[in-house]
């Protein structure tokens, strides 16, 4: 039998290594970023075109590279951060493997610009695929530009599986958030397709969390901060009032490496239990420093997941410090309970030593004697003279008759029995039993001929609201109701680039905008089936929805816009229906084109047969 283990080619091995250090625009984001910062930049500039698949350029200030360092770095396992496996353990740095460059390469076309500070000349290196197309001098700033083109060139169908410009655009920002929180001491820019973005200055964490989410952002701060043996906490968690549905807001950073840790993520949702909804989640910004000895970040080809060597002590530490800072801040509730300052002590006095009471005792004092002696008592309000006799003025009332001609109640007052002079309506016997029950307050039980159906009110809602806005946002007749008062609502920048592309849309459902500022957007008229309260709510589900995954265009858009709203507008699990409104809305609910599935695909209705009830009882 002939040997069939072979040695994979270079190119085929990067390739592959490719697929798990770039698996989307946003991982060469992340790769490139990083190398920045370990170069020890204190600028850098981000260009992105398309989403990424055309043009990905970063720029840095950084120590740039000599000519034999900038052709070696796109080689594999080529890197300056370790020399032995121990290196490993005590890594203060991002990129450590000499996979990120080398992985780009191979696929995509990557030009390369770099010169160091004490130098005059700098190199310039086009890669396609891997192959060093062009090596030479050149005149460039100091520092290094990275630029990548065409993304997945050589690999189609990788570049299939790609998302929308828009999800892939918001994974990019994702990326650029990341890194700059982590770092408020480098200055970064972002424009995509000549669109600036981003320009972050350099500033301190509160601040650089400001201009990433918006001046609004300030105000919902907690700062945490707490240092022990083993561990140092810093950074701010949002008051439980800003509690959201999505984990948007949501980061974790070890050593100014971010970091994803549903352990850690367990324990800040522990802190915040009694405080907010079971089904919200809290936002943090939360930077923890402990010693890289005891720490593992190899273990992920993206280096966001570490593992720590005593996970138990900190997530208790991670715990007892957010608790700590919510109840420091009045934000949990606490023993010392608000007090009315009117019942403050006065200044006067305030230092005045206490003052024992007196208190004059009469020791001759016997309640039981005839006429008991009490000394020391005075009424400031005396009896009044003229009143001793008040039961006079009550003689006669309980006679039959007054005999003087004077008012008596039992001659002068009769009562008129009220008489049934008949019906408007034909009474047709007893009334009826109600149509409907609900059960759990989760679903309606209809009696029918075969049996009974049984609805699911929130699905059933959800299918009478989705035909209901398709429509509106169809033929562009949405019913509005206005606001006495505007909403002002504060988004990000991001999420505010979200709602201006769908605003249109959004106004045939039924909403009406005022002003779109910067990070705050107005709101006077919202759609009928809406409450006020609620509308913050629907409109960041829809941001979080579109995020997730967002069309292209068309009526498939407006599909998706419709099916949000409809599942945060209504009626949630738990709420009770009277008779009424069950049977409202069970006749609503035929109404519709496809009353037994819900825009999701989800049965709505279900029938038992009184057959199968039968065969229990046998």
């Amino acid at each position: 039998m002939p040997d069939i283990i072979q040695l994979l080619p270079d190119h085929v091995a990067n390739q592959i290594a490719a697929g798990e250090v770039v698996q989307r625009p946003a991982s060469v984001v992340k790769e490139l970023l990083e190398n920045a910062i370990d170069a020890k930049s204190t600028s850098i500039t981000l260009v992105v075109k398309d989403a990424g698949k055309t043009l990905i350029q970063v720029t840095d200030n950084g120590t740039g590279m000599s000519p034999s360092d900038a052709l070696l770095s796109f080689e594999r396992h080529a890197t300056s951060k370790i020399k032995i496996a121990e290196d490993l353990f005590k890594l203060n740095t991002k990129g450590f493997r000499g996979e990120a460059l080398a992985s780009i390469a191979a696929i995509a076309h990557v030009s390369l610009k770099t010169k160091l500070h004490d130098q005059q000349i700098g190199t310039k290196i086009n890669v396609e695929g891997n192959k060093v197309v062009g090596q030479e001098q050149a005149v460039v700033p100091e520092g290094t530009t990275i630029a990548v083109k065409n993304l997945f060139f050589n690999i189609p169908a990788r570049r299939n599986f790609l998302k929308s410009n828009p999800v892939e655009t918001r994974h990019i920002i994702d990326e650029f958030h990341r890194v700059a929180l982590a770092h408020p001491d480098i200055a970064f820019t972002m424009t995509h397709n000549d669109d600036l973005v981003f320009n972050l200055p350099l500033s301190n964490v509160r601040q650089r969390i400001v201009n990433i989410f918006g001046s609004k952002t300030n105000e919902k701060l907690v700062p945490v901060a707490e240092t022990t043996d083993i561990l140092k906490i810093d950074g701010f968690v949002l008051k439980p009032d800003f509690a959201k549905k999505s984990r948007g807001q949501q980061f974790f950073f070890v050593n100014d490496r971010f970091i994803k840790s549903p352990y850690l993520n367990h324990a800040v949702n522990a802190a915040f239990e009694g405080l907010i909804k079971p089904s919200l989640h809290p936002g943090y910004f939360l930077f923890l420093e402990v010693d890289p000895k005891s720490i593992d970040i190899n273990i992920h080809p993206t280096k966001t997941e570490i593992k720590f060597d005593d996970e138990h002590a900190l997530y208790a530490m991670v715990r007892a410090t957010i608790k700590h800072s919510l109840g420091q801040f009045s934000i949990a509730p606490v023993l010392d309970f608000n007090r009315e300052s009117s019942l403050d002590t006065p200044y006067d006095y305030s230092n005045k030593p206490p003052v024992t009471p007196t208190i004059d005792v009469d020791k001759d004092f016997n309640p039981f004697s005839a006429t008991p002696k009490q000394k020391n008592i005075d009424f400031p309000y005396k009896r009044d003279k003229s009143s001793a006799h008040w039961d006079s003025l009550y003689v006669g009332l309980n006679d039959t008759q007054a005999t003087d001609g004077s008012y008596s109640p039992e001659t002068h007052l009769s009562f008129e029995s009220e008489q049934v002079t008949g019906s408007l309506f034909q009474e047709q016997g007893p009334v009826s039993a109600q149509l409907t029950f609900q059960l759990q307050n989760k679903y309606i039980i209809s009696p029918i001929k075969s049996g009974m159906m049984v609805i699911h009110q929130h699905l059933a809602h959800q299918r009478i609201l989705y035909e209901e806005l398709l429509k509106n946002i169809t033929v562009h007749q949405g019913v509005s109701q206005q606001l006495l008062f505007p909403l002002e609502l504060p988004f990000s920048i991001p999420d505010m680039e979200v709602l201006q592309k769908i605003q249109e849309q959004l106004e045939y459902t039924g909403f009406v905008f005022g002003a779109f500022g910067e990070d705050t957007l107005s709101i006077t008229g919202i759609p009928a089936a809406l409450l006020e309260d609620q509308a913050c709510m629907v409109l960041e589900q829809l941001i979080q929805d579109i995020i997730d995954e967002v069309p292209d265009a068309g009526f498939s858009q407006n599909d998706l816009l419709v099916r949000s709203m409809a599942k945060s507008m209504a009626i949630k699990t738990g709420v009770a229906l009277n008779s009424k409104e069950r049977e409202h809305l069970v006749n609503q609910l035929f109404m519709c084109k496809e009353p037994s599935v819900s825009p999701s695909n989800q049965a709505v209705i279900i029938t038992l047969d009184a057959n199968d009830f039968d065969k229990k009882f046998i």
